[in-house]
């Protein structure tokens, strides 16, 4: 089982990952992607000096469940959207 700090690092690169996805724009003008960089940052970096193991496994576990959560949903919604263009495409 990997460590808790390898496994915070990977959760981290795989959530950077995961913003790539997100390029549109807020009602400010600012890309998604670099907001959820930003605050997936600042919540790492707060939790950084945590050293309750227990706390530490249930923060890694839920951050874990919610990209896993926002990823399915995100490739559902982008199913549904390629269907409906194929469905009302004009040939």
């Amino acid at each position: 089982m990997p460590s808790p700090n390898r496994e915070a690092i990977r959760l981290y690169r795989d959530i950077l990952r995961a913003c790539r996805h997100f390029h549109w724009c807020n009602d400010k003008g600012e890309p998604w992607n670099e907001i959820l960089r930003r605050n997936a940052r600042k919540e790492f970096e707060e939790a950084r000096h945590e050293k309750d193991p227990l706390l530490v496994a249930r923060m890694l576990v839920v951050g874990r469940q919610c990209l896993d959560d926002t990823q399915r949903k995100f490739d559902a919604t982008q199913r549904k959207i390629a269907e409906r263009v194929e469905a009302t495409r004009t040939r």
